[in-house]
């Protein structure tokens, strides 16, 4: 007796254990199908290890000459009922690939109930009670414990597949393992029982199994069990595997991205570098093209005018009315560099007067017909706002002076209830987007990326639609919120104290 006390012991220890760590370390799998698979699993081991437990009490009332309650029996038996159902379940879950099929799984463990139950009905009026005890026992192993331990081993043999496609190989063996260990727990384990009158028992029970293998089929049981117990427990390792490959993952992710932070951090300051000397060259290209020119005329003319004051006093005349025009228009191009460096009207008139003034000084200087529609009720937004939308502009238009050969634009300014929307099209030439960023991969470019990274530090976007013979559409956006808001801390308004 002592040692049946034992097999039961570790028999009910080792599925114990094993629904105890699934409690531990089932919630922990991104695999949502498992995770629900396993709760079943819980239950199976924890109920069924208590099940053993109780029989090895029973195996000890019988050594202290006593005999277990009926009562006692019939827990045994509803206990022995549940584990199975359990473990019926945890097979469908685990064959189960989409939500709907995760609900029509349930009817596995409902439809092996109604068999049994209902064949506990018809067998009560079969035997006698006294029969009945083994009956019941032996009908709930054909029809709960052999179906419920092949289904699992089944579902085991999905989810190793399901750990090979994830990576996980060595945790499909124990997968794969623990399947084996559960089909020879069901059918060879639960097919020999206690000796009954229930077929094919009567002769196809313990006691052949003892006469053929010579040691009780309970030992079987238990080796299976505890086979079966430390495969599954093995896989559920997995979960701490794949949480450590997570984490890694995440750091290596986190990596990338300071790593490009900061690579962009270094692209945006050479670009602000490369930015700072284009301009200067533009200016100093354009004073020294324009002004520098009109001021060495107008020196050269101031030289010679001494003399020609007193020998030839009309060609003086004529003289001074040639400075005064080369003076009025390196004055007037003085006006225009410091109006491309900042326009006053922005500050003064605000983005719409300052995008008309702008646009009719292109229109006299190029002769580009230009047409600048507003919607919506202008309101008031950051300097820094302001300056991006009429840079971009800006920019857009000197893109169709330079390269689209162009006759028309047309400008359109909207004031949307979440953004602030221009956009410039004209009906020039066109050109191959795709063409121009691969270009742009090779040398900086401070026209079409430039605007885009003006949007970019206020939140807004800019978008390029073009195609040879299609014209160019520019268009940039910027949410209100963030824009307004900064308008706002530009302009605080006094609290009276």
């Amino acid at each position: 007796m002592l040692t049946y006390i034992i097999i039961y012991f570790l028999y009910g220890l080792a599925f114990f254990s094993m629904g105890i760590l699934v409690a531990l370390e089932g919630g922990r799998s991104s695999d949502e199908r498992l995770r629900k698979a396993l709760r079943p699993l819980l239950g199976f081991g924890v109920v069924h290890g208590i099940h053993e437990f109780l029989k090895m009490f029973d195996v000890i009332l019988i050594e202290l000459g006593h005999t277990s309650h009926p009562y006692l029996v019939g827990v045994e038996l509803a206990m022995l009922a549940f584990s199975f159902l359990s473990l019926a379940a945890f097979g469908a879950f685990l064959l189960s690939k989409t939500e709907t099929a995760q609900r029509i799984s349930l009817i596995v463990p409902l439809a092996l109930e109604t068999i049994w139950v209902f064949g506990l009905a018809v067998f009560r009026g079969l035997y006698s009670p006294a029969e009945m005890l083994s009956v019941a026992d032996v009908w709930t192993r054909y029809s709960l414990a052999i179906p419920a331990s092949v289904l699992a081993a089944i579902g085991l043999l999905a989810q190793q597949r399901a750990f090979r496609h994830a990576g996980l190989v060595r945790f499909g063996q124990d997968s794969l393992w623990a399947a084996v260990a559960f089909g020879w727990y069901g059918l060879i384990g639960q097919l020999f029982t206690t000796p009954s009158p229930l077929f094919p028992s009567a002769f196809l029970n313990e006691g052949l199994f003892l006469n053929l293998f010579g040691f009780p089929v309970q030992i079987f049981r238990a080796v299976t069990a505890s086979a079966a117990s430390l495969f599954v427990i093995r896989f559920l390792r997995a979960f701490q595997v794949e949480t450590d490959r997570k984490i890694t993952e995440l750091q290596e992710g986190r990596l990338r991205e300071a790593e490009q932070r900061e690579n962009l951090r270094v692209e945006l300051f050479r670009r602000v570098v490369a930015a700072q000397e284009a301009e200067r060259q533009r200016i100093a290209r354009d004073l020294h093209d324009e002004t520098g020119q009109s001021l060495t005329a107008i020196g050269l003319g101031l030289r010679g005018l001494s003399n020609t004051l007193t020998k030839n006093p009309a060609h003086a005349n004529d003289t001074l009315h040639h400075l005064e025009t080369l003076t009025a228009d390196s004055l007037s191009e003085l006006q225009r560099l410091i109006s491309d460096l900042r326009p006053s009207h922005l500050d003064d008139l605000g983005l719409p007067a300052a995008l008309r003034w702008y646009t009719g000084k292109v229109s006299e200087r190029t002769g580009l017909k230009i047409r600048v529609d507003t919607f919506g009720e202008e309101r008031p937004i950051s300097e820094a706002a302001k300056i991006a939308m009429f840079r971009i502009v800006q920019e857009a238009l000197n893109n169709t002076i330079k390269h689209a050969g162009a006759t028309s634009v047309f400008l359109q300014l909207s004031y949307e209830p979440q953004q602030i929307h221009v956009s410039v099209r004209d009906d020039g030439a066109g050109f191959d987007p795709e063409a121009v960023k691969m270009r742009q991969t090779n040398r900086p470019s401070l026209g079409l990326a430039g605007m885009r990274e003006r949007a970019a530090l206020l939140g807004g976007t800019v978008s390029i639609q073009s195609g040879p013979g299609q014209g160019t559409l520019v268009e940039a956006s910027m949410p209100s919120q963030e824009i307004e808001s900064e308008a706002q801390d530009d302009h605080p308004t006094a609290v009276g104290g």
